[in-house]
C-alpha cells in the first residue's frame, strides 16, 4: 500500500502520542481520519475539533455501519489495543489492510530523508530539539514526535514546502521507538542511540536481546548514512555501519566540555569535529539534557544548520511537555513535572534537581507504570528515589497489564531509604496542603499527569 492510495485511514488507539501524530499527518493530506480509543483525553479533544471523528467505545461488528471501502482504507493499529478488542477483530476477519503505527511510519521514511532518534530514554526531547533546531534554520523538517513540543504545541510538525519525492524533499524527524521491535520498520539516513538500559523486558525477555534489537536498528541505516552513538555504550563494540560518537563524560568525535549551569540554565561548549562552538546556552534545564543536545547538535550541524541557527535555536528551545517541565517557577517554589517511568530517568532528573536547589529538600510523588517493569527493576526504583528527601508513591499504573501476584508499590516503598510514604492520590494531596514542599516533582508515565492541575492549585493558594 502507499500513501498516495488511501482515502480513508482507521486509527485503533487514536489517543496514543504517536498514533495521534500520523493522524494528523493523513488529516493534513486530506485523507479521511477515524479512530477508536478508550477514554476522551485532552489530545484527543484536540484532534476532533481538527475535523477527525473519533469514538470511545468497542463497536465491534457494529462498526460496519460507518462507510468504508476495503480498497483504499487503511486500518492502523497501536500495541496497546488489546487481542480481544471487538473492532480489531472485525477488520481483521473481513480483509481490510492492518498496518502497526511503527509500519505505517517506515513507509513515511522509505521515501524521505529520515533522522531516527532511538534508545531507552532521551529519545523523546532529543528528537523534538533536533526538529525545533531545523524548524529554525534554513533546512527545515517535518516531524512525528513522541510528546507534545513546548515550542508548537503539537506532536507533528510539517515542513514549510510540501513534502515530496524529489531529491529535494525536506528531512522527516521521526522518534524510533524499540518498544515491541518498532524501530526496525525505518530507514533512517541518520541515526541516534541515547541510551540501551533494560527496558521492555515483557518484550525481550533479557537485557542482551534489547541490545541486540538496537544493533539490528543499526543496520536499518541507508548506505551512505550515518550512526550518532553514545559514546559509552557497550553496543559500538558490535556496530558495523558507519558511526560518530559523542559524550560529555570525556573526549568524542562530538562532545560537550566547560559545561556550566547558572540560575538553572546551562551553557556549554561544543566540540564538533575539532572545531569549537562557544558558549552554546540551552533553554532548559537538566545534565542529561546537556547530553541528549550533543547528540541533537551532530545531527543538525551535520544536516547543513549554521552556527548561528544552532546558538539561537537551542537558546529558544522550551522543551517538551511533561519532561522537565516546570509547572511553577518562582523564588518562593519550584514544581517540576516529568515522564519519568525507568530508574535511569529517575536518576537523571532527581540528580540534576538536587545540584540545581542544594540547599532545598527534594519531595517526589511517583507512580510506578507497568506491573512486569516495576518486577524487573524494583532494586533500581528503590535506589535512585532514595535519592530525593522524601516520596509518596502511588500505585502501580497497570496500562496493558494484568496484575502480577505479589507485584505492588510495596516491593519498591521496602527497599527505599529515604522518607517515604505509600498514598492513595487523595492523601497526596492532601500532603501537598499540608507540608507545601518548597521543590517539589510528580514523575511517571502512567495517569499521574491528572494530578498536575490540582497539585498547581494547592500550591499557588
Amino acid at each position: 500500500m502507499y500513501i498516495k492510495d488511501i482515502k480513508t485511514a482507521y486509527f485503533l488507539g487514536i489517543g496514543g502520542i504517536g498514533m495521534s501524530a500520523i493522524a494528523r499527518y493523513f488529516n493534513h493530506l486530506g485523507i479521511k481520519v477515524m479512530g477508536y480509543d478508550k477514554t476522551p483525553t485532552t489530545l484527543t479533544n484536540e484532534l476532533i475539533k481538527e475535523g477527525i471523528d473519533i469514538h470511545f467505545e468497542d463497536l465491534g461488528d457494529n462498526i460496519q455501519h460507518l462507510t468504508f471501502n476495503i480498497q483504499n482504507l487503511l486500518v492502523v493499529l497501536t500495541p496497546a489495543i488489546p487481542p480481544n478488542h471487538q473492532e480489531w477483530a472485525w477488520f481483521k476477519n473481513n480483509g481490510f489492510t492492518i498496518l502497526k503505527r511503527s509500519q505505517v511510519l517506515g513507509l513515511i521514511s522509505q521515501n524521505h530523508q529520515t533522522i531516527g532518534v532511538a534508545g531507552t530514554h532521551g529519545k523523546t526531547t532529543t528528537s523534538t530539539l533536533i526538529a525545533h533546531i531545523l524548524k529554525q534554520s534554513s533546512v527545515d523538517c517535518s516531524a512525528f514526535l513522541g510528546g507534545i513540543s513546548t515550542n508548537y504545541n503539537t506532536n507533528l510538525l510539517l515542513a514549510n514546502q510540501p513534502i515530496n519525492q524529489s531529491t529535494n524533499q525536506p528531512i522527516v524527524v521521526i522518534e524510533a521507538d524499540e518498544f515491541d521491535r518498532s524501530f526496525l520498520t525505518l530507514y533512517p539516513t541518520i541515526s541516534i542511540i541515547t541510551s540501551t538500559d533494560a527496558d521492555h523486558l515483557d518484550i525481550y525477555g533479557e537485557h542482551n536481546e534489547l541490545k541486540k534489537s538496537f544493533l539490528d536498528y543499526t543496520n536499518r541505516l541507508v548506505t551512505g548514512g550515518t550512526l550518532i552513538i553514545k559514546k559509552e555504550l557497550d553496543l559500538i563494540n558490535d556496530v558495523t555501519v558507519n558511526y560518530i560518537t559523542y559524550s560529555i563524560e570525556s573526549e568524542a568525535d562530538v562532545y560537550a566540555k566547560n559545561i556550566l549551569i547558572t540560575k538553572g540554565n546551562y551553557t556549554f561548549d561544543l566540540v564538533y569535529k575539532g572545531n569549537e562552538i562557544n558558549n552554546l546556552q540551552l533553554g532548559i534545564p537538566g545534565l542529561h539534557n546537556v547530553e541528549n543536545a550533543v547528540a541533537a547538535c551532530a545531527a543538525c550541524l551535520m544536516s547543513g544548520v549554521s552556527e548561528l541557527e544552532l546558538r539561537n535555536a537551542l537558546l529558544g528551545f522550551k522543551g517538551v511537555k511533561r519532561r522537565f517541565e516546570y509547572i511553577i517557577k518562582n523564588d518562593y517554589q519550584i514544581y517540576i513535572d516529568d515522564y519519568a517511568h525507568h530508574p535511569e530517568e529517575l536518576r537523571a532528573i532527581i540528580s540534576s534537581v538536587k545540584n540545581m536547589f542544594p540547599t532545598h529538600e527534594i519531595v517526589v510523588a511517583f507512580q510506578p507504570h507497568l506491573f512486569s517493569r516495576t518486577r524487573d527493576f524494583v532494586d533500581g526504583f528503590a535506589e535512585s528515589l532514595s535519592l530525593a528527601n522524601e516520596v509518596f508513591l502511588l500505585d502501580i499504573y497497570p496500562a496493558r497489564e494484568l496484575p502480577i501476584e505479589g507485584i505492588t508499590s510495596k516491593i519498591i516503598f521496602d527497599k527505599m531509604t529515604c522518607k517515604k510514604h505509600l498514598v492513595s492520590r487523595n492523601e497526596l494531596l492532601e500532603a501537598v496542603k499540608t507540608n507545601q514542599p518548597k521543590v517539589f516533582l510528580t514523575l511517571g508515565a502512567g495517569d499521574i499527569d491528572l494530578l498536575i492541575n490540582p497539585i498547581k492549585e494547592i500550591l499557588e493558594k
